[in-house]
C-alpha cells in the first residue's frame, strides 16, 4: 500500500468557482488533524489558538478552474478524511482552543457556510486500503458527486452519483409524497433566496420544524405482534455467530439469539444509534443491531424473515423512510449513503452505500456537476412503492433527458509525483501550566450568641420586729455566753435602785 495516492479532481460542473477542501487526522503525523493545502501537495497543521472560532492561518481553497478542468492532488495516509466541495463561494473553517477544528454545519443558522452551496465524500487511506464513499446521511447537496477509483490490477470502480438535476427531483418526489401521506417530507427542502439549497435528513427534521413523532410506531406493532404469534426472523450476522433466530418473548422484548431489544421509536430508526440500537461491548450484539436496524429502515423485516434481504424487498411497505427511498430513486445507479447502515446487503448482494475500496489504489477520481457521472442502465424514479401496501398513487416523474455532454477522454497527465517532502513542523512542546492552589476561603468564625442565664433573685426573709425571748440554749450561744447575760442583767438592777 503507497503512503500517498494521487486524486484527479474533475470539474464537470458549470462553474468556474468550484474549491475543494481536503482534511483528515494524518496518519504518519501522529493522528494530527490537518488539511491539503492549496497547491495540493503539501499538508497544513493548525496551531493552537486562544480564542474559540478563531480564523485559519492558512487559505487551502483549491481552485479547481473553468468546466472541463482537472485538477490532480497528491494525498497521503488520512483517516476520518472528508473531501469539501463548495460553488460560488469558499467555505469558512473556524478554530477552537485545543485545537479544534469547526467545520462547516447546515443545522446551525448562524454557522457561516449555512447558506453556502456545499458538499462532501467520505474517505480513509491507510496500509489496508482507499475506502471511499458518497454520503447523503445529514443532507443531500445540491452538487452531484461522482467518484471512480482505478486499480493496480486494471479494475475500475464506480459510483455515478445524482445527474444534474438530482437535487430538484427529490424536492419534487418529497413534496408529491407530503401530498401522499401528510407528514411533513416537504419540510426538509432547505432553500436560498427562492433557490435550493440542500434536502436535510429526517434524522435532522427538528432543525427546520420536520416532526416525526410517532410516524414508524404502528409498522412496529405489526411487527412485534407477528414475531410474538409464533413466527421467527433469522438475522445473519455475517459474522462469527453465524445466522440468529429471533422472536418476541413474553415480556415483550425482541430477543436474537441471547440479545434481548425493546420497542424502537422512530426517533431510533431514524438515527440508527439510540434506544436498543446502542451499541457496546457485546461483539454479538454489535453484529445484530445494523441488520436489525436496516430491516426497520427499509420496512424490510415485516415481510422478510431473513436478514438481510435483497434490494427488490425494500421500502414497499408503508410508512417506511420515503428520504432514503427517493434518494436511491434519484441517484444514477441507486447506490448512496442514505441512512447509517446502508452499507447493510445480503452476502454477495448489490452494495447500496456508494462506495469504492481496494487495497492497491492506482487513481482516485471525484467528478463534480454530475455531467460525467455516466450509468449504463439508469432508470429515473424506480418505482420502489408501487407494490405499497395502502396502493398508494405512484408519482411518474418525467423521463430524464440525459444531456449530450460528451466527456472528454481523460488524459492522464505527465504529473511527476515529487518526493515526499516532510514538513518541517514542529509541534509546540506542551507547557503544562505551573499549579496555583487556589487560596483556602476560610469561613468568617462566628461566636455562638451568649445566653445570659436569668438571674434568679434570693428570696429575702425579712426579720419580725417581734423580739422572742431566746432561748436558754441560743443566750448560751450568744457571743459572752451566760456570764454576759448575767453581768447586764447585774447594771439593770442597780440602775433602777439608784433612781
Amino acid at each position: 500500500m503507497p503512503q500517498s495516492l494521487q486524486f484527479a479532481l474533475q470539474n464537470h460542473s458549470n462553474s468556474s468557482e468550484v474549491y475543494i477542501y481536503i482534511t483528515g487526522l494524518a496518519i504518519q503525523h501522529n493522528s494530527q488533524r490537518c488539511f491539503i493545502q492549496a497547491n495540493g501537495k503539501e499538508l497544513y497543521f493548525p496551531n493552537d489558538v486562544s480564542k474559540v472560532g478563531s480564523p485559519l492561518e492558512v487559505d487551502c481553497a483549491i481552485p479547481l478552474g473553468p468546466p472541463g478542468n482537472t485538477v490532480c492532488v497528491t494525498v497521503p495516509q488520512l483517516a476520518g478524511a472528508r473531501l469539501w466541495i463548495s460553488m460560488d463561494s469558499k467555505l469558512t473553517f473556524l478554530l477552537n482552543p485545543g485545537p479544534g477544528l469547526v467545520e462547516p454545519s447546515v443545522l446551525n443558522p448562524g454557522d457561516p457556510n449555512a447558506k453556502v452551496n456545499f458538499g462532501f465524500c467520505e474517505f480513509t487511506l491507510n496500509d489496508a486500503q482507499l475506502y471511499a464513499n458518497i454520503t447523503y446521511v445529514d443532507f443531500v447537496p445540491l452538487i452531484p458527486i461522482a467518484l471512480s477509483l482505478k486499480t493496480a490490477s486494471g479494475a475500475l470502480q464506480h459510483v455515478a452519483g445524482m445527474p444534474p438535476d438530482g437535487l430538484t427531483r427529490i424536492a419534487d418526489a418529497l413534496r408529491t409524497q407530503t401530498q401522499q401521506d401528510g407528514w411533513p417530507w416537504d419540510k426538509l427542502i432547505v432553500e436560498q433566496n427562492g433557490r435550493l439549497l440542500r434536502v436535510l435528513n429526517p434524522t435532522h427534521g427538528g432543525a427546520v420544524g420536520a416532526n416525526f413523532n410517532g410516524y414508524f410506531e404502528p409498522y412496529v406493532e405489526q411487527v412485534w405482534q407477528k414475531y410474538r404469534q409464533g413466527a421467527n426472523v433469522k438475522i445473519n450476522t455475517q459474522a462469527a455467530p453465524g445466522i440468529l433466530s429471533g422472536s418476541v418473548n413474553r415480556n415483550g422484548e425482541f430477543v436474537v439469539g441471547s440479545e434481548s431489544f425493546p420497542k424502537p421509536t422512530t426517533a431510533d430508526i431514524l438515527s440508527c444509534n439510540t434506544g436498543p440500537f446502542v451499541t457496546g461491548p457485546s461483539p454479538v450484539r454489535n453484529a445484530i443491531i445494523p441488520r436489525l436496524a436496516a430491516g426497520f429502515v427499509r420496512t424490510a423485516i415485516l415481510s422478510n424473515e431473513e436478514q438481510p434481504s435483497s434490494p427488490d424487498t425494500f421500502y414497499r411497505q408503508n410508512p417506511t423512510h420515503h428520504y432514503s427511498r427517493i434518494v436511491h430513486e434519484n441517484n444514477i445507479d441507486a447506490k448512496g449513503y442514505a441512512f447509517a447502515y446502508d452499507d447493510v446487503q445480503q452476502d454477495g448482494g448489490e452494495d447500496q452505500s456508494g462506495k469504492v475500496n481496494d487495497g492497491a489504489p492506482l487513481l482516485f477520481t471525484v467528478t463534480i456537476g454530475g455531467h460525467g457521472a455516466q450509468a449504463s442502465s439508469w432508470r429515473p424514479q424506480e418505482q420502489f412503492h408501487q407494490h405499497l401496501v395502502n396502493q398508494q398513487p405512484v408519482h411518474q416523474q418525467p423521463a430524464y433527458q440525459q444531456p449530450s455532454y460528451q466527456q472528454p477522454a481523460y488524459q492522464q497527465p505527465s504529473y511527476q509525483r515529487p518526493p515526499y517532502q516532510q514538513p518541517s513542523y514542529e509541534q509546540p512542546s506542551y507547557q503544562q501550566p505551573a499549579y496555583q492552589r487556589p487560596p483556602i476561603q476560610q469561613p468568617p468564625y462566628q461566636q455562638p450568641a451568649y445566653q445570659q442565664p436569668a438571674y434568679q433573685q434570693p428570696m429575702y426573709q425579712q426579720p419580725t420586729n417581734h423580739q422572742q425571748s431566746p432561748s436558754s440554749n441560743d443566750q448560751n450561744n450568744r457571743p459572752g455566753g451566760r456570764h454576759e447575760w448575767l453581768r447586764t442583767t447585774i447594771q439593770r438592777i442597780s440602775q433602777r435602785i439608784l433612781k
